[in-house]
C-alpha cells in the first residue's frame, strides 16, 4: 500500500497531523492549538446533543488525547476502506468519498475507544482540579429551580473538558436560576456554589 498515492492522501496528513500534535505535547506546546475547554464547551447545549457528545465519548478524555485518538482511527479506517476497494474493485475509491466514509464510520469507533480508555487512562489531571478551579466558569442548570436555601442541579466542564455536576445556588438574595438557564459560577461555600444568571448580564462566554 502507497500510502503517499493521491486516494491516501486524507489519511496520510490525518497521521501526520496527529504525530504533529504528539511532539507538540511532548515538547509541551499544545496549547497552541487553542485550550481544550474551548473546543469541548458543548456541554451546556443539552438535550440530544448531550447524548451525542457522550456517546462520542466528548468530556471523557482531555481535548487533545480525543483529537489524535480521531485522527488515528481516521486514517487506520480509511486505509482500510481503500484496501478493501482495491480487493473488491482492483482500484480504490476517489479520495474525497473514501474521507467521508472513514468520517462517518469512524465517529461511532471513536465513542466505543474512548470510555474504556478514559477508564484506563490516570486520573491525574482531573483529581488535581479543586473545586475552586470551577469558580469563573460557565455551567447550565440541569433540573429544578434554584433559590437562596434549595439548590438545583447544574453542569460545567473544568479546564481539561471534563464534566462535573454541583449544586447551585442563586448569588443574589430573592433570584431563580431554572433548568436551562447558563450561569457563571461566581462563589462557592463548602460543597454548594453560587451563581449569576448570564441572560442578566452582559457578560461575554467563558
Amino acid at each position: 500500500m502507497d500510502l503517499l498515492a493521491d486516494h491516501n492522501l486524507p489519511f496520510a496528513t490525518a497521521l501526520v497531523v496527529m504525530v504533529v500534535l504528539a511532539l507538540l505535547q511532548v515538547l509541551g506546546l499544545g496549547h497552541l492549538f487553542g485550550h481544550p475547554e474551548v473546543e469541548l464547551d458543548v456541554d451546556t447545549a443539552g438535550g440530544p446533543l448531550d447524548g451525542l457528545a457522550s456517546l462520542l465519548g466528548i468530556g471523557r478524555l482531555p481535548f487533545m488525547v480525543l483529537l489524535a485518538l480521531f485522527l488515528l482511527l481516521f486514517a487506520g479506517i480509511g486505509l482500510s476502506i481503500q484496501q478493501l476497494a482495491v480487493g473488491l474493485t482492483g482500484g480504490p475509491l476517489d479520495a474525497l468519498l473514501a474521507a467521508v466514509l472513514a468520517g462517518v464510520a469512524t465517529l461511532p469507533v471513536l465513542g466505543l475507544v474512548a470510555r474504556p480508555l478514559a477508564r484506563l487512562l490516570p486520573g491525574d489531571e482531573t483529581s488535581a482540579v479543586g473545586l475552586d478551579a470551577l469558580l469563573g466558569r460557565r455551567a447550565q442548570i440541569t433540573d429544578g429551580v434554584a433559590r437562596p436555601g434549595s439548590p438545583a442541579r447544574a453542569r460545567v466542564s473544568d479546564y481539561h473538558g471534563q464534566l462535573h455536576h454541583v449544586m447551585v445556588e442563586p448569588h443574589e438574595p430573592g433570584g431563580e436560576l431554572h433548568a436551562g438557564d447558563e450561569i457563571l459560577l461566581v462563589r462557592r461555600e463548602g460543597e454548594a456554589f453560587f451563581a449569576l444568571a448570564l441572560a442578566d448580564r452582559a457578560l461575554s462566554p467563558g
